[in-house]
């Protein structure tokens, strides 16, 4: 029994790593969105982060239900409970935002940097058990041959 539970633990872990590398994808795009908006549309750096986060989120759906959880959950099960946590990161990230940039004065890279981290751990655990529960006994999907 105790095999068992490392062998979970490591694809847990191998699910995670995956589920970062192919949110960078989905960061970098919000990331991209947050700094045009602030510096050239001088757009307030809540508002334009939680634009970039919705970019960021329908890059990550469609890397995260191909990659990271296997296209084992269809679409018709996963994306509405995908859409439904990423609008709750949307939420916590905005607020995080607002705090740390208007409340505490932190400069808005870096308080972009301490919400995504808050962000990308809600919403990996809430992805992995609810959103794409059909795919929660595989380990990172394997390349097809």
């Amino acid at each position: 029994m105790r095999g068992l539970s490392v062998a979970r633990t490591n694809r847990l872990i191998l699910r995670f790593v995956a589920y970062g590398a192919v949110g960078a994808a989905g960061t970098l795009a919000q990331y991209a969105v947050l700094v045009v908006l602030v510096r050239c549309v001088d757009v307030p750096a809540p508002s334009a982060s939680m634009v970039g986060a919705v970019l960021g989120a329908c890059v990550n759906y469609v890397l995260n239900h191909r990659f990271t959880f296997g296209k084992t959950a269809p679409h018709k099960q996963a994306l509405p409970r995908f859409l439904a946590v990423a609008g709750l990161g949307v939420l916590v990230n905005g607020a995080s935002m607002s705090v740390l940039v208007d409340y505490t004065g932190l400069h808005y890279l870096l308080a972009q940097v301490c919400a995504t981290a808050l962000v990308l751990l809600l919403t990996f655990a809430l992805n992995s058990c609810w959103s794409f529960r059909g795919s929660a006994d595989r380990g990172v999907r394997e390349v097809d041959e």
